[in-house]
């Protein structure tokens, strides 16, 4: 009864705030339209959510956040460096094929997120088997740097939240 009511408490709270952040204000009105959003669209897209992930470790999830956002604020002024004193011809542009230990799409997912969020990297094309992410960099002077710097910073904390 109450997954039916209640079918994903944690986008329920996700769209709530989502919400309260998108109309900036924190009114009575705003409050309880985002909690109406936060429970009415669960409940709709419910059915196309059979094989719900299963998330473990909150505090993996925590950090794993605050490791993504540090490493953008990074890469920000990281990029800002590249863009206004390098010449074109200096950047190391390439793809890059990262394979993959994750198995779940949902992991797979976040994965190729984090990387396409971080200023200098794309997440271009995921393999047909699932084992193997292309990533395009800005510059990228040591391949296997960059290889080792995603599976250590995010791919290693993935597998411990996604089962």
């Amino acid at each position: 009864m109450i997954r039916r009511i209640l079918p994903h408490p944690a986008l329920t709270l996700m769209l709530t705030l989502v919400w309260l952040m998108l109309v900036q204000d924190a009114g009575l009105g705003s409050i309880l339209l985002g909690l109406f959003l936060g429970f009415v669209i669960p409940i709709l897209t419910a059915p196309y959510w059979p094989d719900r992930p299963r998330l473990r470790n909150p505090v993996g999830i925590a950090g794993f956040v605050l490791i993504v956002l540090w490493d953008i604020c990074i890469a920000n002024v990281t990029v800002a460096r590249l863009v206004l004193f390098r010449r074109n011809a200096d950047l190391q542009s390439r793809f890059i094929t990262i394979p993959l230990e994750l198995t779940a799409p949902e992991a797979i997912a976040v994965l190729a997120g984090t990387i396409t969020l971080t200023p200098g990297t794309v997440s271009a094309d995921l393999s047909a088997d699932g084992r193997a992410l292309l990533v395009h960099c800005l510059h990228a002077p040591d391949p296997d740097a960059v290889i080792n710097e995603i599976k250590d910073r995010y791919e290693r904390r993935l597998k411990e939240i996604f089962p």
